[in-house]
């Protein structure tokens, strides 16, 4: 049978519309490389970039940023890294830094669903539930059993067979969760000495194999997410629960401690000394946030000071009446996305990061570029 050349030209036209709509854009620092553009430098406005690596491939479906690296997910399960590579974090069996997104050829036989990106390490997670980690281990937050920094991914021998469902990675330390028949387990392994690890009642200068966390028994935990020393998780039915450095004044948490709300969150997303958290309904919360004029309420941040039992998790100002459908949170700033208006929302300082917004203690609208 023939072919109907209409719908052949609809398909052309189709994927022709598609490359256009998916594009991968870059700005902030960029000295080592993190932002792909094939320069050494800086970047205050959006850079398009080009990946002709994905020619054959697909598109970019997931980015991770780390301290000066960044891991991209196609939606084939390939995976691309670039930026800085002095730990072996990039995972290409070397230490140099790339300019330009690269796929990671020792995953090639995976279908890697899930990836993190740490300060100096990567994880990975395929579709098989094995992970995978790479890059600096000298806190043993890759999880080999040793202190060991690698260059390409290595396959964590502790879970295999096991279902892991993520990974997520913080400054030096990692969280995996993984399925088993009576429900979830969360381990963490590399520095504790802020509680971040969540594995005992004492700090644990660090751990070079997963330990499992302890209190969440009755607890059902659906998603994970690590960054600097803070290590935070939401169960199926909306509660949040953090541990590690305590935001604001609060003190440190040596174990995973319930945040009380009448609200059912969604998603968590950890700065270096903040927390946004969006609700079901699509409102946004934090915790923190004294730094920098990141969403803080100065007369709220003089409260919790004097609170023994955690930071005070507040509803951010200025968002009245706009439905968030999405939250992001750098090491000292902070993105959202509204609803039907798809518009952009950035505050806080540019470290340097992949940034949205401008500094301030209110949201204040980015336009498109």
């Amino acid at each position: 049978m023939e072919a109907n050349p209409t719908s052949k030209q609809t398909i052309i036209d189709n994927e022709t519309q598609r490359e256009k709509e998916e594009q991968l854009w870059s700005w902030g620092a960029g000295t080592d490389g993190q932002l792909g553009t094939l320069r050494l430098q800086d970047e205050h406005l959006p850079q398009l970039l080009n990946v002709p690596s994905l020619s054959s491939a697909s598109s970019v479906s997931m980015l991770a940023c780390g301290g000066a690296h960044v891991v991209g997910l196609t939606s084939s399960g390939k995976v691309l890294t670039w930026g800085r590579g002095n730990s072996g974090q990039l995972g290409h069996g070397d230490m140099d830094c790339l300019l330009s997104p690269k796929i990671v050829m020792s995953l090639e036989s995976y279908c890697i669903t899930q990836v993190s990106a740490g300060w100096s390490h990567s994880g990975f997670v395929s579709d098989e539930r094995c992970v995978f980690t790479c890059g600096d281990g000298s806190f043993g937050q890759l999880g080999h059993g040793d202190y060991r920094s690698h260059c390409s991914p290595v396959k964590v021998s502790f879970f295999v067979n096991k279902h892991v469902e993520q990974i997520a990675c913080g400054m030096r330390h990692s969280l995996v969760l993984l399925k088993d028949g009576s429900g979830n387990l969360l381990y963490g392994f590399g520095s504790g000495k802020r509680g971040q690890l969540g594995i005992s009642i004492d700090r644990s200068k660090s751990v070079n194999a997963p330990e499992i966390i302890r209190g969440f028994d009755d607890v059902q935990i659906i998603t994970i997410t690590a960054n600097a020393d803070h290590s935070a998780a939401l169960s199926a039915d909306g509660e949040l629960y953090t541990w590690g450095r305590g935001f604001g004044a609060t003190s440190d948490f040596l174990s995973p401690q319930q945040s009380p709300s009448s609200s059912k969150f969604s998603k968590v997303a950890l700065g270096w000394n903040h927390a946004l958290v969006l609700s079901d309904n699509g409102e946004v919360f934090m915790l923190g946030g004294s730094h920098h004029g990141m969403l803080s309420n100065p007369e709220i941040t003089i409260l919790s000071k004097h609170l023994s039992d955690g930071a005070v998790l507040e509803r951010v100002p200025g968002l009245d009446g706009i439905k968030v459908v999405d939250i992001a949170a750098g090491a000292e700033h902070s993105a959202i996305v509204t609803g039907k208006e798809r518009l952009r929302y950035g505050v806080g300082v540019n470290m340097g990061s992949l940034v949205l917004g401008v500094q301030g203690m209110k949201p204040a609208l980015k336009q498109s570029v």
